[in-house]
């Protein structure tokens, strides 16, 4: 029996009935499918049956596994796999064509792998297990207190759902935290590095005020002007203010 290793964040999701609502959620589409981490395996046995599946495994023992497991599907081609980094295969695009991201992702590298997909133009859909904090980081609204940069960034490219949450007990070791499946359906991709960089800036310190955190590189005589141009309140923090501010705020400071 394979044991999960920390090192690579496993934990395997056994419970059916979220396995199900994954597929359930996924887009109606003919693209083809990458999955990131397989694992044991339990989320490509239903994906192989509806779609053509990329997989992309980093633990060798894992990989031996799965060719073993799914030797039919990879002799017919309905599934693919990858044995190695994902992220050191992942050049600008990592399928040469256009394809969804589902997937149970480690949690080390949940955050990252998202924000690589955001910017992959032949990404269209993103549906991914991840730990509830971070899933709420992506989807939170305009006043949240987990409204951040991270929702920003994906607000300005996805509309961003939570599609279910997923207790510890439904995955094989217990993670310590609530997990969530999120979808996020693209409209466009993420390219706009020097957007993100204002961001951070905005979001530097969330307990501040935006106008503070702003001053620590522009000029706040005339943030101030642009301020009450937009009839931002000088106290407004970071997370008071929506996608769209940010947006007309970032053009306004970079005319």
């Amino acid at each position: 029996m394979i044991k999960a290793k920390k090192k690579f964040g496993q934990n395997f999701l056994k419970d059916e009935g979220v396995l199900t609502k994954i597929i359930e959620s996924m887009p109606n589409n003919d693209n083809r499918i990458a999955e990131i981490g397989p694992g044991l395996g339990d989320l490509t046995r239903f994906l192989v049956n509806v779609k053509s599946v990329e997989a992309f495994e980093v633990d060798t023992e894992l990989c031996a596994l799965l060719q073993e497991k799914f030797d039919k599907e990879l002799e017919s081609g309905k599934l693919h796999l990858h044995c190695g980094d994902v992220l050191e295969a992942w050049q600008e695009n990592l399928l040469n064509e256009r394809y969804d991201l589902v997937a149970n992702l480690p949690y080390y590298i949940a955050t990252n792998i998202i924000l690589r997909a955001l910017a992959d133009d032949l990404c269209e859909n993103i549906l991914v297990m991840v730990q509830l904090e971070v899933a709420r980081k992506f989807c939170a609204a305009s006043g949240e207190k987990e409204f951040g940069a991270l929702s920003v960034i994906a607000q300005s490219i996805a509309d961003c759902t939570i599609t279910q949450i997923v207790p510890p007990s439904s995955f094989e070791p217990a993670p310590k935290v609530d997990s969530a499946v999120m979808l996020l359906s693209k409209r466009r991709s993420r390219n706009d590095a020097k957007f993100e960089q204002f961001l951070k800036v905005c979001f530097k310190q969330p307990r501040k005020t935006l106008l503070k955190n702003l001053s620590s590189v522009y000029d706040k005589n005339e943030l101030s002007k642009l301020f009450e141009q937009l009839n931002f309140k000088p106290a407004i923090r970071p997370h008071e203010l929506s996608t769209d501010d940010y947006h007309q705020l970032y053009t306004l400071l970079t005319k």
